[in-house]
This record gives C-alpha cells, sequence and structure tokens, in this order.
C-alpha cells in the first residue's frame, strides 16, 4: 500500500513537470530595489562647508574637553566632585598616551580624540583623492617610524624630559602601528594583529577618526564606504558602527532635522549588515531600542509621590540648569544605559548606544546633547567628542556657544600646538 502512495506522487510530480510552458504563470511581482538615502550630491559654498567644516572640528573638540577631566569615571563620583558638568573643567589627572600627554592641563584641553582629528587632516592633505586603507596604513607606519627614529636623537641622550616625551607618542600609535605594518604585510598577518588589537574587543577604535570622512564624502554611501574600508581596527558590527558615525555626520552638514540625521543609520546599509541571518544589523537594534527607549521616558507621567518617595535616587546634582521633573527623566535615560554596560567603557556597542540615547535625548540641542553625554561617565569624552562633531558639522562654528569655542580654540592652539581653524582651511582648501 505505502510503495503505490509513494508511486502515485511520483507519477503526479512527474507528470506535473511535463505541461506545456505556455500554461505556467506568467507573472511576476517584482522586487523593490534598493535606493540611496539622498540622490544628489551635497552641494554647500566655499564659506558654508568651512563654517561647517570648522564647526564640527571645533564641536569635537568641546566634547572632548568637557569629557577630558572626568574620563571612565562613574557618573555618581562625577556629581560628587563637579555637580553637574555644563562646561569646561580643567584636566586634573596623570598624563597617558590616549589622554592628555602632560600633567593637569587646563580647561579646554584635550585628549587622542582630538589628537586623531589632526591626525586625519594631515592623512587628507597629503593623499588628497587618493584615500585608500593601503595609503591610510602606510600612513600611520610612516608617523610611527618617525617616531622611532627620533628615539635615537641626541637630545634623548642628555635629557631624560625628552626620552618621556617621545615614549608617551609611541605608546599612543604603536598599537596602531602593529596593525597598520601587518595590514601591508599579508592577510594572515593582519588577521593576527587585528584580533589582538586592544585585546581582541570590539572597541571603538575606528570612530575616533571615522566621522572626518563624513565631512569629505558627497553622499551618504560614500560617507559609510570610505569609512568603513579605512576602519582596519575594527571587528564585526563595530566596522558599521564606525561606518555610521561617519554617516551621520555627512547628514548633519545637510539639514539640521534630527530625525533626518539619525534615521541614516537605518537606511545607509549598503553591505547588507541588515541581512544578516538570525542576528540582523547589531547597530539598528541597539540605536531603535535607544531612540524608544528616550521616547518613552519623554512621555512617561509623573507625580510628585514618585519624585518624593525616590527622592534619594533621583537627587538633582548641584548645577543642573533644569528642573527636578528633567532630572528625573534624564536619571531615567542613564539607568536605561547602565543595563547595557559592557565590560569595557570603549566598547563599540555602548559608544554607539550612549551616543544615540544622548542625540535623542538632547533634541537637537548642542550644549544639552554634551551635558547628557559628559554627566553619564564611562568613556564620555570619546563619545561627547563624536557627538560634538555631529552637531558642530549640524550647528556650523558660527551658531556653536560663543564662551566654549573660544576657549578651545584658544587652549588648543597655544597650549597643545593643534590649530583648529587651520585645520579647517586645510579641509576645504583654503
Amino acid at each position: 500500500m505505502r510503495n503505490a502512495i509513494y508511486g502515485f506522487i511520483v507519477l503526479f510530480l512527474v507528470l506535473g513537470s511535463c505541461k506545456d510552458k505556455d500554461q505556467r504563470s506568467h507573472v511576476d511581482i517584482p522586487a523593490p530595489k534598493k535606493a540611496t538615502y539622498i540622490s544628489d550630491t551635497l552641494q554647500l559654498s566655499k564659506e558654508a562647508y568651512y563654517d561647517k567644516v570648522l564647526g564640527a572640528l571645533v564641536g569635537s573638540a568641546i566634547g572632548d574637553a568637557m569629557g577630558a577631566s572626568t574620563e571612565m569615571w562613574y557618573r555618581k563620583d562625577i556629581q560628587l566632585k563637579y555637580g553637574y558638568i555644563t562646561g569646561l573643567t580643567p584636566a586634573v589627572r596623570v598624563q597617558s598616551p590616549e589622554g592628555t600627554w602632560e600633567h593637569n592641563l587646563i580647561a579646554g584641553a584635550t585628549t587622542d580624540d582630538t589628537r586623531w582629528k589632526y591626525f586625519m587632516v594631515k592623512y587628507f592633505t597629503e593623499h588628497g583623492a587618493d584615500l585608500s586603507p593601503k595609503n591610510f596604513a602606510r600612513f600611520i607606519t610612516d608617523y610611527y617610524e618617525s617616531i622611532a627614529h627620533n628615539l635615537a636623537d641626541t637630545d634623548v641622550l642628555s635629557q631624560t624630559d625628552a626620552l618621556d616625551d617621545r615614549i608617551e607618542k609611541i605608546d599612543w600609535i604603536k598599537e596602531w602601528a602593529r596593525v597598520a605594518i601587518a595590514y601591508q604585510k599579508s592577510p594572515e598577518d593582519y588577521q593576527k594583529a587585528q584580533n589582538r588589537f586592544y585585546g581582541g574587543e570590539l572597541s571603538c577604535a575606528g570612530q575616533l577618526y571615522t566621522p572626518m570622512f563624513g565631512l569629505s564624502a558627497k553622499t551618504p554611501e560614500e560617507a559609510y564606504t570610505m569609512a568603513y574600508d579605512h576602519a582596519l581596527f575594527d571587528l564585526g558590527y563595530a566596522k558599521d558602527i564606525s561606518a555610521l558615525v561617519s554617516v551621520l555626520t555627512h547628514m548633519a552638514l545637510r539639514t539640521n532635522n534630527m530625525d533626518s540625521i539619525l534615521n541614516a543609520a537605518t537606511f545607509v546599509d549598503p553591505y547588507g549588515y541588515q541581512d544578516s541571518r538570525l542576528v540582523g544589523r547589531i547597530s539598528y537594534n541597539i540605536a531603535d531600542a535607544s531612540i524608544k527607549s528616550v521616547l518613552a521616558i519623554q512621555e512617561k507621567p509623573l507625580v510628585d509621590s514618585l519624585i518624593t518617595k525616590d527622592s534619594l535616587v533621583f537627587k538633582v546634582p548641584e548645577g543642573f540648569p533644569e528642573s527636578q521633573r528633567k532630572w528625573v527623566r534624564q536619571e531615567m535615560a542613564y539607568q536605561f544605559l547602565e543595563k547595557d554596560e559592557r565590560a569595557i567603557a570603549f566598547h563599540s556597542g555602548e559608544i554607539w548606544q550612549i551616543l544615540i540615547t544622548g542625540l535623542q535625548f538632547g533634541g537637537g540641542d548642542f550644549e544639552k546633547t554634551l551635558q547628557f553625554i559628559v554627566n553619564y561617565g564611562r568613556d564620555n569624552d570619546t563619545v561627547a567628542a563624536v557627538a560634538g562633531m555631529i552637531m558642530g558639522a549640524r550647528e556650523g562654528y558660527a551658531n556653536l556657544p560663543e564662551d566654549l569655542k573660544e576657549e578651545v580654540l584658544r587652549v588648543n592652539r597655544e597650549n597643545l600646538g593643534i590649530d583648529l581653524e587651520q585645520l579647517a582651511r586645510e579641509m576645504v582648501g583654503q
């Protein structure tokens, strides 16, 4: 009986396959085509472009400087010492390769986040239209070699302070140079070095410099691909995130609308991360959860009894410029972020989550956005530097807070040797 049934099924399939082709359906429902997020190329006058590039560089430096004194701190410790940070504070800290290169610098001083912007402008200037991962790796290697050669200078033999200065610089770049050197040797060498970079963690390495590609790209997709290709030090979805901060920066050159800027992180996906099996696009999942959380917090009804009952939890820090109810909502947003803290504060996913939450919570307000990020703590100078670049590109230099931009410009030029105005002129070819 069973054999008869099987035979009938086979016969049915054979007869069905022998149907005349004309009897088959000719209906072919078309699949949607992937469209670019923005169809036109960026068009700005040279004056407007310079103002936005300078705004991005200075905005990033403001964020870096605001977080320099409390980098890696827990937010409750920030409140104990500073209350609520609303501006620039002296960078009272021990020098380090990734931090300040001198002990206890004045307010307005910056860290490696701003040094990377300087480094990238020099890379753009030297290579112009010929930007490529190969040239980028060579550029990093050349810098490393020049610093290494300087260790043999005669002044090092007679001045130990000179040696300390050189060692600080070489300590900063050597982790990156290891990967860059390996990249130029072979795919096998590169893979080993890349997986060892900062312990093999999904660090925010690319986010230190990839927003700069958003300033030079002509379209959001170009901003993504240029940044992605140069994210030599990132692993997994960290590369996607590094490319997306470039996209957000580029979109900030085009529009003041925060929804349009943030939505670019959803629609710009040249390499199909959203199609990933089982997981989808992790960067989108993080951003979507962050935006929804802020929207829910902002809609949440607050009653006096809630504020009184949780008065210790929601204690308003000294110097907070808004109402108690506003602080309750901000504290709720901080508690949301703390639920997803990673093992290391400079994890790419954590940086991205704080960034999107801060941009959404700030609602387009430059100072409110940076204050939210800086007072949360963790790797706050890096997150604030990325946010500051996006918001600075959106606002333009002319619209940045006068006291903050002037102080950061002056201190970086006079004390750190980084002339942000000159860097902006190099970027736009003036």
